[in-house]
């Protein structure tokens, strides 16, 4: 599947490309990243391949990422070219010590981080505006109405919510089509083989609202490329976790074995299949990927073309396996009980007892 064949997010009719360019790394602001010359680079290699999807923020290199944006656009490479874009954003991050308004996502907050961002951006509208997180101390309601007038407004085509918990957006969900307003049409979240967590809740619910899955961080900060290994890991300055990490274990090794083994298959990179595992996975729309560098881009964007049998996605599911949760893993031992001893799909089932069958048997 080429990198333009483009898929709708959500429920909505707005085409993205199957990979989003994370701009996370666009500024030298926090001490490490792309310059703006590498990061002008690497968006035009990205277009030029067929993505039309980029991903930024207010607070990513304190608001630089989204001047590397709008520059590009304005009077960059890509001058006259914003409308063939995908652009996103996301507010809640606070930009300014010591005020209580400045991030959030309040009325107040929402307003002027979208200005601001406008502004950053050099453009009238920003076409996919998340809520970076969730801001337990306002009420729902108040930030989705905000968002719907942002969208009346003309100055917001769409709304996502990042990082924000099941039930959470499931409420602001419901309220939304309840009152008429705008409805959420993707969810960001982390999602990889080390982080499988959201496969309990927030990936159903995601698929039964709606809304298309925008993974984060899909190699986990470099551990699923490979580069971490049980004898050595990245010199300082080029690795995100030291040695001592609990996700630097012997079932995170594992994992990477069967990729790089699974990748030898296919001519293909342990971070191409990471990544191809992702994206084929039931609600995922257009996972991000991150680039500092062009060639990591280039192993990134090759991904796309690495076709898994389902042995081998069965053997990457077996591997990262996670813990059950409740009432998860506790749903899993009634099945019995609602399939009355039936068979199902082949398999026998033995009726659950929901009481002690006699007097010799204890709970």
């Amino acid at each position: 599947m080429p990198l333009n064949h483009y898929v709708t997010l959500g429920r909505s009719g707005l085409r993205v490309s199957p990979f989003c360019l994370g701009t996370m790394t666009f500024g030298m602001e926090w001490g490490w990243g792309s310059t703006v010359e590498d990061s002008n680079a690497i968006i035009t290699a990205f277009r030029e391949a067929g993505g039309n999807f980029l991903d930024t923020a207010n607070m990513y290199t304190k608001g630089h990422s989204e001047v590397v944006i709008g520059d590009y656009f304005d009077s960059g490479p890509g001058a006259g070219q914003r409308d063939r874009a995908v652009i996103a954003t996301k507010f809640l991050g606070n930009l300014y010590q010591g005020d209580p308004n400045g991030g959030g996502a309040s009325r107040k907050t929402i307003y002027e981080s979208c200005e601001q961002s406008l502004r950053r951006l050099k453009t009238d509208y920003i076409d996919l505006y998340w809520m970076h997180f969730w801001d337990k101390h306002t009420p729902i309601d108040e930030t989705m109405r905000a968002l719907d007038d942002l969208v009346s407004a003309g100055k917001v085509r769409y709304i996502g919510f990042s990082d924000t918990p099941a039930w959470k957006v499931s409420q602001a969900q419901t309220m939304a089509h309840f009152r008429g307003w705008s409805p959420l049409i993707a969810l960001q979240i982390e999602y990889s083989l080390l982080e499988r967590t959201v496969e309990h809740d927030l990936m159903p619910m995601a698929r039964e609202m709606g809304l298309g899955v925008t993974p984060w961080s899909p190699l986990k900060g470099g551990i699923l490329t490979g580069k971490y290994t049980r004898e050595s890991i990245p010199p300082e300055g080029e690795r995100r976790y030291d040695e001592n990490s609990r996700y630097l274990t012997e079932k995170t090794f594992a994992i990477v074995d069967a990729l790089k083994e699974i990748g030898a298959a296919h001519n293909a990179s342990a971070a191409q299949v990471a990544l191809k595992w992702v994206q084929d996975k039931a609600g995922v729309a257009s996972s991000i990927i991150g680039a500092r560098k062009m060639s990591q881009l280039q192993d990134n964007l090759a991904a796309i073309d690495v076709a898994l049998t389902a042995e081998q996605t069965a053997k990457l599911d077996e591997l990262s396996a996670p813990d059950g949760i409740f009432p998860h893993a506790f749903l899993d031992q009634l099945a019995p009980a609602i399939q009355g001893g039936s068979t199902v799909n082949g398999v026998p089932s033995e009726p659950f007892r929901l009481a002690p069958a006699n007097d010799d048997e204890r709970w």
